[in-house]
């Protein structure tokens, strides 16, 4: 699986929030996207994800535009800004309502990934029981547990505990091993600096790669 970003602008009420962007993402690795708030990171999430059309420029995704489509690109799995979850459904409802949308998993593979994210003891937990913490790892549950090829997570360490990230960073790291293209996006460097491969600074606009 291989994405890439050819020369892509995207303006906003005639501003340039991602200027002339040119990358090429490819399986089995992490890649962090760092800058401010405000700063495009987001916006390039949801250009990759298909939410939003490059002004200019275009994303392929193994030789294909999905933007061109409309559409949420096929093995793409996303958690980015608040995730709407049901609040008076469990962590476990949740999930299965998702699920039901596209029939990939059972229960069993519900089951499974609420392990993989140490949800569960929580799994029969309302949802609006739920600390930050949890509520993060239940975004990344569902962003993973249809076994995408490529994983989007925006601020995925947001308001969690050191103990939360670390089991973040843990399965992450997992993923990657099973040849995963995982990109991680946060306004904190040192969050993904130790786990991506390659790390890009957005900066008014301008993408540029930082050193390791």
């Amino acid at each position: 699986m291989k994405i890439e970003i050819k020369n892509v602008t995207k303006v906003f009420d005639h501003q340039e929030v991602i200027k002339k962007c040119s990358l090429t993402l490819t399986e089995g690795h992490i890649y962090g996207f760092i800058g401010r708030n405000g700063s495009g990171k987001s916006v390039m999430l949801k250009m990759i994800c298909g939410f939003y059309t490059p002004t200019t420029g275009e994303i392929l995704l193994d030789g294909k535009n999905y933007n061109q489509d409309g559409k949420f690109p096929p093995s793409m799995g996303a958690l980015i800004e608040k995730p709407n979850f049901i609040a008076d459904l469990t962590g476990f409802e949740n999930l299965k309502l998702l699920a039901s949308i596209q029939k990939k998993i059972n229960d069993s593979d519900i089951n499974k990934v609420l392990d993989e994210v140490h949800l569960n003891e929580d799994r029969n937990k309302k949802y609006h029981k739920y600390s930050l913490g949890t509520k993060q790892k239940l975004g990344i549950a569902q962003a993973i547990m249809e076994d995408p090829e490529i994983i989007v997570l925006d601020e995925p360490f947001n308001g969690v505990e050191n103990e939360t990230a670390e089991q973040i960073r843990t399965l992450l790291l997992k993923l990657k091993k099973k040849g995963k293209l995982i990109i991680i996006a946060s306004h904190i460097k040192e969050d993904i600096a130790i786990l991506a491969d390659e790390v890009y600074e957005f900066d008014a606009g301008m993408v540029t790669k930082m050193k390791k």
